[in-house]
Parts: structure tokens; sequence; C-alpha cells
């Protein structure tokens, strides 16, 4: 009787366009598109001495050992309460911090041959995609270089006119959002992203069908209120600047939204003056806002770097500088407010170099007000969550996939440390060996 009463009520949930809870979902494996493709590791590892940062955000453990077997960790702890088996090959990394790979909620390859290989080597093992032919990947899959795990969404859902034609599904009504998402799934997606010209009655029934197959949606909103499309069954949300209507009043949100419905191109700058307008002090949207989210358990993915502006000519007052400093600061209720926000990169960004934006973006987060250690969970077990992965990625913990990265310094003592990526394991394989 009790198994039919859960049946009923899954059922139920899924009918109305609400996800089912992560207990449901945690029964659904999630795999990345090019699983096959990565080499498993053969061999008996022991890695002794470091200190391990595990992502799961407890103490980090001194004189840790992390043994791996055939690609899986098999034990962790600190090297005088575990046995090293005799056959194991024993790697000494006295000194180094020991953390889970990193894994990327946004991340673009443009089609591009080296950059995946670069994110890797930089220690980000795992990346998502949102909003990419899955077919664009075909020539990087098939270079037979090492690059990360491929989460991807396939285009993204959107309706005419699409703001970026090349990556974009276009969806008229409920029937086709549906009908995309079964394509979409049948072609190895392991999430859907909407974006923002979606009206929210095609992103209830999108939300719905990704739902009955266990993966989740995430958005790019903008001119959706956020709060209408997380009640829809919206799981993450894409872009700082996708939570910026909800933060001004309703006219001047209207108004944005009519300038974007005429041109895309509206935002570039509209985006700026928005964030520009907006007073964070005392701000009843803003705390009330803050407060849904955290409710609703939505991941965000602020994506803080590639809307970053500095003053370069002593101008503190121009809109674009104040505009993203609101941004920031705003990052800094999410923190506060304890919303799970998870590290995206958008891979190209204004003030990092070619391969550097994760890092950026962690910095960034920092800046916002999370301590290092927060940050961290975010690229870890956060986006591991977020990805519904957890149960074999985002930590070093036994039984779960050996992606594993060792750093030269602290990146307690400063998140910056986090560039100094030492070596890089995936699958239990080496692909960025000790030097």
């Amino acid at each position: 009787m009790k198994k039919i009463c859960v049946l009923i009520s899954l059922v139920s949930m899924l009918s109305c366009g609400k996800p089912p809870n992560t207990d449901t979902y945690s029964r659904i494996i999630i795999r990345e598109l090019n699983e096959t493709e990565i080499k498993q590791g053969d061999q008996l590892i022991a890695l002794v001495g470091a200190t391990l940062i595990d992502g799961n955000g407890g103490k980090p453990t001194q004189n840790s050992c992390v043994i791996v077997r055939h690609g899986k960790i098999e034990s962790v702890g600190k090297v005088d309460s575990l046995r090293i088996p005799a056959a194991a090959k024993v790697v000494d990394v006295n000194g180094m911090y020991m953390l889970p790979g990193l894994i990327d909620a946004h991340y673009h390859n443009e089609e591009s041959l080296d950059l995946a290989p670069q994110f890797l080597n930089n220690g980000i093992t795992s990346v998502r995609d949102p909003g990419a032919w899955i077919e664009a990947y075909d020539a990087l899959r098939n270079s037979h270089r090492d690059i990360p795990r491929l989460f991807l969404t396939g285009p993204h859902l959107d309706t005419s006119p699409p703001a970026y034609p090349k990556d974009a599904y276009i969806v008229r009504d409920q029937a086709e959002g549906s009908l995309a998402v079964e394509e979409h799934v049948a072609k190895g997606a392991t999430a859907i992203k909407v974006y923002f010209r979606l009206p929210v009655a095609t992103i209830r029934e999108v939300c719905a069908t990704a739902h009955r197959h266990g993966i989740p949606v995430t958005a790019h909103l903008e001119i959706v209120n956020a709060r209408d499309a997380i009640d829809a069954g919206v799981d993450g949300i894409e872009h700082i600047t996708s939570l910026g209507t909800c933060l001004i009043p309703p006219r001047e949100a209207e108004k944005y939204k009519q300038k974007v419905l005429q041109d895309n191109n509206a935002r570039r700058r509209g985006r700026y003056e928005m964030w520009n307008s907006i007073s964070l002090s005392d701000n009843r949207k803003a705390d009330s806002l803050v407060a849904f989210l955290s409710l609703k358990n939505t991941f965000v993915s602020p994506t803080l770097a590639v809307f970053e502006r500095q003053s370069v000519t002593g101008d503190s007052d121009s809109v674009e500088v104040n505009g993203f400093r609101n941004m920031l600061k705003f990052a800094g209720q999410l923190v506060r407010g304890n919303v799970p926000l998870v590290v995206g990169s958008h891979s190209l960004v204004p003030f990092a170099e070619e391969g550097y934006a994760y890092f950026r973006e962690m910095e960034l987060l920092h800046e916002a007000g999370m301590e290092p250690m927060e940050v961290i969970i975010a690229a870890t077990m956060n986006n591991a969550r977020f990805f519904r992965i957890d149960e074999r990625l985002g930590s070093i913990e036994a039984g779960k996939n050996a992606d594993i990265i060792l750093l030269a310094e602290d990146p307690l003592k400063d998140i910056k440390a986090m560039r100094s990526v030492k070596a890089v394991m995936l699958n239990g394989v080496w692909v960025r060996e000790l030097e």
C-alpha cells in the first residue's frame, strides 16, 4: 500500500509540473556523454601525505592517504589509519593540497579543440555546456585528446527571434517544448536549458517533461520573472542578471522586457543600466527574493566574471562599473541567505587569460563574501548536486570516481592558490602528472 501511495504522489507532482524531491532524483543516474571515451585507471595507487580538502566542507585532513584502485577511490583517511596494499604504487604528495576535480556549471567550448584540454589541465574535470548542439562536440570528442567529462544540454530552448540562432532550438508552444525535451534526451542531454523568450506555460511543460526523465532544467531568464519560472519547475538559474527584473519596480521591468523583445541587443547595455539603478540597502524585494531562492533550494550560477567591469579611467561612477558592483553585492546577499551557489566560468571572460575564467569566477565569489571553503564546495559538491552526479563525483570519498587535483599552495588561506594546480587525475588516470 505504501508503494502505491508513493507512486501516486510522484505521478501527481509530475502532472502538475513540479519536480519530485531530491530522494527521487537521486535514484536516477546521469552519465556524461563521453563516459566510454574516458580512459579508466588500471592501477592501484596510494596518494600519501597531502592535506586533503574533500569537497564536503569538513576540517581538512593533514597527512592524508587516498587509495585509488581501477579508477575508483577505495579508501580515504590519515596515513597512520590506513593499511596501504603492498602492490600499491605509492606517490608522495607531502606538502601539497588534494581536492576533488572541479566542476564547471557554465562552459562554452565554441567548437575549439584546445579549450577543453586546457580546462582539464587546470583541474576542471567535468563541464556542462548549457546551450550548444551536442553534435558541435563531435570534432573535440574525435580528437583523441584528454578532455573533461561532458554534461551537455543540447541547444537552449528559445522562441523567435532567438538571441543566438546558432545555439537555439525554436519552440512555439507547450507541445513543441515537450517534444524538444524528448528529442534532446534521446540524444543524450543531461539537463535542459530554457531561454528568456519562452512563456512561463511553456517553461512549465518543459520542466514537467524533463523531470519525468529525471534531469534538471536550468534557465537564462532576464525578462522572465525568476519566481514564476522557479514555481514552474526550474531547478537552476544561469547568470546573476537573470534575477534583475525581480529587484526593480514592475513598470521598469516591463519597460526593459519590451525593449529586449524588440531588440535582443538592448540587454547589452540595458542590464547594466538596470543593475546600476538598483539600491540594495533595505531592499525588501531583494530580501524576499533571497529567502525565496533559499526556500526553493534553487541553484544559482552567477557567472560574475563574464559581467565584470573595472574602472580603468578612474570614473568609478560609470554605469557599467556600478552595475557590476551591484551584481557583486547581490551575490553576497545570496551567500548570506544560504542560496546554493555554484561555479560557472562562461569559458572566456574579460579579466582572465584564456583557460583561467573558472578561477576568476572563484575569486569573485570570494569577493562577494564566500569563504574559501565555501567557494570550493560550490565548485565541487554543490555543482555535483546541481548536475545530479553527487553519488559518484564532487568529493573525495570511498566509492567515488577518482577525479583528483593537487595544488602547490593552500586555497583556504588564499583562494588564488586554486591556480597552483600541479597534477590532475581523471578516472584514476593522470592527465597532468606531477613534475
